[in-house]
């Protein structure tokens, strides 16, 4: 398939449509360039509230929006539905599975994925959270283990499966794990006859010596008591050395969950490694300070994909804000280059970074003040509702949150899929 055509236009070619891919399309709206926007997915994913599904606070379609719907006014865009397999940077092509894309300029924004550090037989026993399909998974275990607990005559495998271990403890581990035991101590305690909901043991696993450890000290200590006062544990210095069916061994401790769930780490997409160029530890690109790839200044590389040094010298966080102030630099760099003009290097402004622990508790850090509690829980609402594409999705997830805080209930568990399925291999 070549999307030459007869156009003079040159043709940007952008591969995932998450916030760095989806951003970089808008900015060049108006511009005389093509866009192709391929994603394997027909829809962006708000990928922040993806936990809010995961723990029945949120629908699927409440933070996802059709990418066509969101480009359909952007007339120098077309949208495939496709997956890219592979790059050569030589010929300009990028190899689909049912042929191949030239390109002008290409943007790679493919994002990141579950990482197991070399044990990925793991991964059928603690699910990774990174689509709507992990999502559902994660939220059939965790509410068909209260289920089965209603069920079981046994005290002590009552007591199992009412063990949730998530193993991480950065922003994603310590919302799952708040959002679960509030859901277990204000939300199932009404539903249940045989057992006390709030009775579940949750426990939080991080190998380092804090929680929340890419956050200050003092708010990780803050996050660390509010956990503590939805009655979730936080075990800290001891890594997962085994996961198994039955059990999980971190450090010395040997713990049967019910549930276990991932939230450790995470590698680039293997695309990455079809570009023949130096990746880093976890599979990202190192990219040139304008984000383009080392000797190939027609493509680039943004958001998750991308290993670039701020201005601490460490490699920037994979999180939203890096990878729309990405996609905006690269279509103004786009614009430059076809106007003739050299590249200007990536810059990050950052501002500051967000964590909710639980009900009215979350931990805000803006670099030049920091704080915690409900003003920080109101602004993490704030800035979420703010960066949800379409007002829908904004109405529908204030609506939810504001019935869920009223009234301690969440609309959307349910349990779909086999109830007798087991993890396949």
């Amino acid at each position: 398939m070549d999307t030459r055509g007869q156009s003079e236009a040159p043709h940007v070619l952008i591969v995932g449509a998450g916030f760095g891919g989806l951003y970089a399309a808008k900015a060049l709206a108006g511009e005389l360039v093509r866009i192709t926007v391929i994603d394997r997915r027909n829809h962006h994913l708000f990928q922040p509230l993806l936990y809010q599904v995961a723990t029945a606070a949120l629908s699927p379609g409440d933070i996802a929006h059709p990418i066509r719907a969101i480009l359909s006014r952007q007339k120098n865009v077309r949208v495939l539905l496709a997956e890219a397999s592979a790059v050569n940077l030589q010929s300009k092509k990028v190899t689909l599975r049912d042929g191949e894309i030239t390109y002008d300029y290409l943007i790679l924004a493919t994002g990141v994925r579950h990482a197991y550090f070399g044990h990925n037989e793991w991964e059928k026993w603690a699910p990774g959270l990174k689509s709507l399909e992990d999502a559902l998974e994660m939220r059939r275990r965790i509410l068909l283990a209260f289920e089965k607990a209603e069920r079981e005559p046994d005290e002590k495998r009552r007591r199992e499966l009412l063990t949730f271990l998530i193993i991480g403890g950065g922003p994603t581990g310590v919302e799952l794990a708040g959002a679960i035991a509030e859901i277990s101590r204000q939300v199932m305690v009404r539903d249940f006859r045989t057992i006390d909901p709030g009775e579940a043991q949750v426990i939080l696993v991080e190998g380092g010596p804090r929680v929340l450890p890419s956050y200050p000290d003092d708010l990780s200590a803050k996050a660390e008591k509010s956990l503590a006062q939805l009655g979730v544990q936080a075990w800290k210095g001891a890594p997962v050395t085994s996961i198994s069916e039955k059990e999980v061994r971190v450090g010395d401790r040997i713990v049967v969950a019910g549930t276990t769930l991932w939230a450790a780490g995470v590698e680039a997409s293997p695309l990455a490694r079809s570009l023949g160029v130096k990746l880093d530890r976890a599979g990202r690109v190192l990219v040139e300070p304008d984000l383009t790839i080392p000797g190939h200044h027609d493509a680039f590389v943004i958001g998750d994909l991308a290993d670039l040094a701020g201005k601490d010298g460490k490699p920037l966080p994979g999180v939203c804000p890096v990878a729309i102030q990405q996609g905006r630099h690269v279509a103004h760099n786009i614009r430059r280059a076809c106007q003739g003009k050299p590249l200007r290097p990536f810059e990050y402004f950052d501002k500051g970074s967000l964590a909710t622990i639980g009900r009215a508790a979350a931990v805000a850090d803006f670099g030049w003040i920091k704080f915690s509690g409900f003003l920080a829980w109101a602004a993490w609402l704030f800035v979420h509702i703010f960066f949800l594409i379409g007002f829908r999705n904004r109405f529908v997830v204030m609506f939810e949150w504001a019935w869920a805080y009223f009234t301690f209930q969440r609309a959307a568990r349910l349990i779909t899929g086999d109830i007798n399925a087991r993890p396949s291999s």
